[in-house]
């Protein structure tokens, strides 16, 4: 019999695979050995034998003694922690949820630019102060504006950009995009760039939209003389990874006014340390990773791990398969 193991643990509680999975995958599936860990206490002695793990995470040694192991999936779309030798090397494959995540991260993206664009954060912090903000608000550089019309200028065509593409699309936004092949096509997308053109869409756009893998060539992206090609006017927003952005060089970028602002909804550490300068940057938008959250979200992963168990019991091809020699 085929086992089946899950291992999601995880110190948010949204990130944790409710009991219903399980119980509901052992009514669907009853041909397979459905193992639900609450913790990783005992995974070492669970993976021996499993042939299927669900997990966000698997230690090189792990893969070593998993003499059964044929394929991984994890919760999450990132899976740079489990691009390690013992796993790329071996014949096991490795899915991901991207397709789970892309429409919810789009819909924050949307909120992020329509917060940029009107002010909002400005008008939360008068609000406190019980101050009539009218004047200052609009006397502030940037003025509040439309988006309609606006220049997005997308990094990264997976999942989420796609989602992005469409939404933006529809209210009004010119969108063109960078992607690693653009002889696919911009998914709807007014012009796509190679990456080596990155430069040109980072001249020409009012949001830079950051949703890419973090590889070796996508660490660090968006440093220093990057954002010396953003516009004066233009701001940044990150719902990729953390370490696509130098976040030192952009906090020296938005004290000086260097571009109008940005959001961020990833950190290189998370928690995002209580002592970090980015929380003072007045011209800077914090979420706490909170792009993906959504009430449906395990039923979601629930539609896409079923969907992927049958094709693997009938032999056919995963969906969400990564290419683990790049990474995504």
């Amino acid at each position: 019999m085929i086992k089946l193991l899950i291992a999601v643990r995880h110190p948010f509680d949204l990130w944790n695979a409710p009991s219903w999975f399980a119980e509901r995958l052992r009514a669907d599936f009853s041909t397979i050995n459905i193992v639900h860990r609450p913790g990783y206490e005992g995974m070492d002695r669970e993976i021996l034998d499993a042939e299927i793990v669900i997990a966000w995470s698997v230690r090189p040694e792990q893969i070593k003694s998993a003499r059964n192991l044929r394929w991984i999936h994890s919760p999450a779309a990132a899976v740079h922690q489990l691009i390690f030798p013992e796993l790329v090397d071996s014949d096991i494959m490795l899915t991901n949820a991207r397709e789970v995540h892309g429409p919810v991260v789009a819909e924050h993206v949307i909120a992020l630019i329509f917060a940029l664009a009107k002010k909002i954060p400005q008008s939360v912090r008068f609000q406190q102060t019980h101050t009539w903000a009218q004047q200052q608000i609009w006397d502030e550089l940037p003025h509040p504006t439309e988006i309609a019309g606006a220049t997005l200028g997308l990094v990264g065509l997976g999942s989420i950009g796609r989602e992005v593409v469409k939404r933006a699309t529809a209210l009004g936004m010119r969108v063109i995009a960078v992607r690693e092949h653009p002889e696919k096509g911009g998914d709807g997308a007014q012009q796509v760039f190679a990456p080596t053109q990155l430069g040109e869409l980072l001249q020409q756009s009012d949001y830079v939209v950051l949703a890419a893998p973090v590889t070796t060539a996508t660490r660090a992206l968006i440093d220093a003389s990057r954002l010396a090609q953003m516009k004066p006017g233009a701001f940044l927003i990150n719902v990729g990874r953390g370490p696509l952005v130098d976040e030192a060089s952009l906090a020296d970028a938005l004290r000086k006014k260097q571009i109008a602002g940005a959001a961020l909804d990833v950190f290189s550490k998370e928690p995002l340390p209580a002592d970090s300068p980015l929380w003072d940057l007045l011209n800077l938008l914090i979420t706490p990773h909170t792009a993906a959250l959504t009430e449906k979200l395990w039923e979601r992963h629930y539609a896409l791990v079923t969907e992927n168990l049958r094709r693997y019991l009938n032999h056919h091809p995963l969906l969400g398969i990564v290419d683990k020699q790049k990474g995504y």
